[in-house]
């Protein structure tokens, strides 16, 4: 099996999304359950496609922080 790398954004409320897989979401009461649920709802996802006959999408998302004075 394939290892695929998706970037993983996490937000205020302990919520990520994948920029790669649309609707790919999860949402914990902490980080780390976040990040083991967010796993869990990728390989859903793309199993689904897969049943589906749908193409999965090759991880192409990056990010990065970017620093600005305050305000």
């Amino acid at each position: 099996m394939a290892v695929m790398r998706y970037m993983v954004v996490g937000e205020t409320s302990w919520g990520a999304h994948v920029p790669d897989l649309a609707g790919c979401v999860a949402v914990g009461e902490t980080r780390e359950e976040v990040l083991q649920l967010i796993r869990g709802a990728i390989e859903l996802h793309i199993d689904g496609l897969k049943e589906d006959g749908l193409p999965v999408p090759t991880p192409s998302s990056e990010g990065e922080f970017v620093e600005v004075g305050a305000a």
